[in-house]
C-alpha cells in the first residue's frame, strides 16, 4: 500500500536505519543521501520518508511531497557548490527508463558537464 513501508524496499530500509547511507539532508518528509554508484561529482537521491512507487503515484497521492522533493534538490545544488552551474533532476518511472528501487526517488547530478542526450 502507498504511503506504508514496504519489507523488502532498500530505501524503506534506509528511512528507516536499517541500511546504512552517507545522509546530506533530511526533513520531516524526506531523506537525501549519496548515490553508491554516482554518475557526477554530485549524486544526491531525494526520497519521501513515506513509500510511493514511482513519481506519478506520488504526484498523484502527495503532490506537496513531490514540491519539497524538488526544494530539497535545490537545497542539495546549492550546499554542493552547483546550483549557479547547473544540476539535473531525474525521476526514472519504470523498469524500461531505469528504474531499479521502486520507491520514488530523484537524481540530483551536476558537477560535469550533462549534455542531452545523456551518454
Amino acid at each position: 500500500m502507498a504511503g506504508e513501508p514496504q519489507a523488502d524496499c532498500l530505501f524503506c530500509k534506509i528511512v528507516a536505519g536499517d541500511v546504512p547511507a552517507t545522509v546530506v539532508r533530511e526533513t520531516d518528509t524526506t531523506v537525501a543521501f549519496r548515490d553508491i554508484n554516482p554518475q557526477a561529482p554530485t549524486h544526491v537521491l531525494v526520497i519521501p520518508r513515506a513509500h510511493h512507487p514511482n513519481a506519478a503515484a506520488l504526484a498523484e497521492a502527495a503532490p506537496d511531497v513531490l514540491a519539497v522533493m524538488m526544494r530539497e534538490a535545490r537545497e542539495i545544488a546549492a550546499g554542493d557548490g552547483i546550483e549557479g552551474t547547473g544540476y539535473r533532476v531525474v525521476f526514472n518511472t519504470g523498469s524500461g527508463a531505469g528504474q531499479t528501487v521502486f520507491h520514488v526517488h530523484a537524481h540530483v547530478l551536476g558537477g560535469r558537464g550533462l549534455e542531452w542526450p545523456p551518454g
